[in-house]
């Protein structure tokens, strides 16, 4: 389970009053959630996502998403380095590593951060508009520290998942969310009625971001959060959910206006 529900407690970033960004997580994943974080994208009220470029669905997921607002979802636990000097002692099988990633130095978290944000670059043609990081492993510090130092060096912001990691962001120069709210876990976070929820009582000021995991049952990768994507999916395509938007007078963005505000 991934908690995040950090809804700051600081001074928020100097753009004018509330902005909201609805993301998904894990374009380039697995084909069937790929189809559905686009069609959250097309059709429902995602306004931005962020894409695994180093997976064997990635060069199909950025073909078919080429001109939507996407940011680099920095993996360091399935699939191939980017980097062509990554360490073999830090791959398992000749992959990455979830548990072996933590030991990575920041120099070489840095190098394979540069990697693939250059690879997002070359299969969308176009560059990422921020930064995360699966399985949020910039809890580690060496995986912070490094991811760091890339996101300065190409301007981009990155995802704060508390308070702390937020103050160590800004402190470097590095744009970041005033607010973040999300899970997954053994049952669908973002239902209808959770959405409706949270949209009614959203902080008033800062960037706040709506973290979610839209699409269909992955259909190639084995997954702890399959069905869920499914209940997720309906959410945010659903009527309901663009009516609560009118009503709140809220259009979600994109992580663009932190880049543009820094």
């Amino acid at each position: 389970m991934n908690p995040l529900r950090d809804e700051g407690n600081e001074q928020p970033h100097p753009v004018s009053t509330r902005v909201l960004i609805i993301n998904a997580d894990d374009l380039g994943y697995d084909p069937a959630v790929s189809r559905g974080v686009l069609r959250a994208m097309q059709e429902g009220i995602v306004s931005s996502a962020s894409f695994m470029v180093n997976t064997p669905y990635s060069e199909t997921a950025a073909r078919e998403a080429r001109g939507l607002p996407l940011g680099l979802h920095f993996n360091l636990t399935r699939g191939l380095p980017v980097w062509a000097a990554f360490p073999s002692g830090h791959l398992r099988g000749g992959a990455l590593s979830e548990p072996l990633a933590q030991h990575l130095t920041p120099d070489e978290v840095e190098a394979e951060a540069l990697a693939q944000l250059e690879r997002l670059d070359t299969l969308l043609g176009q560059p990422a508009t921020h930064v995360d990081v699966h399985q949020l492993l910039h809890r580690h510090p060496n995986v912070f520290e490094g991811l760091t130092r890339a996101a300065h060096t190409a301007r981009l912001p990155v995802r704060a998942i508390d308070a702390n990691m937020r103050r160590a962001l800004r402190e470097r120069g590095v744009p970041t969310n005033d607010h973040v709210i999300g899970e997954t876990g053994a049952e669908a976070y973002w239902t209808l009625e959770r959405l409706e929820q949270i949209l009614a009582t959203l902080p008033e000021d800062g960037v706040i971001e709506l973290v979610c995991h839209p699409g269909y049952m992955p259909e190639a990768v084995k997954s702890g959060y399959a069905r869920q994507r499914e209940v997720e999916l309906a959410t945010f395509l659903h009527p309901r959910a663009h009516m609560a938007l009118t009503r709140l007078g809220l259009r979600p963005t994109d992580f663009r206006v932190l880049a543009q505000a820094g």
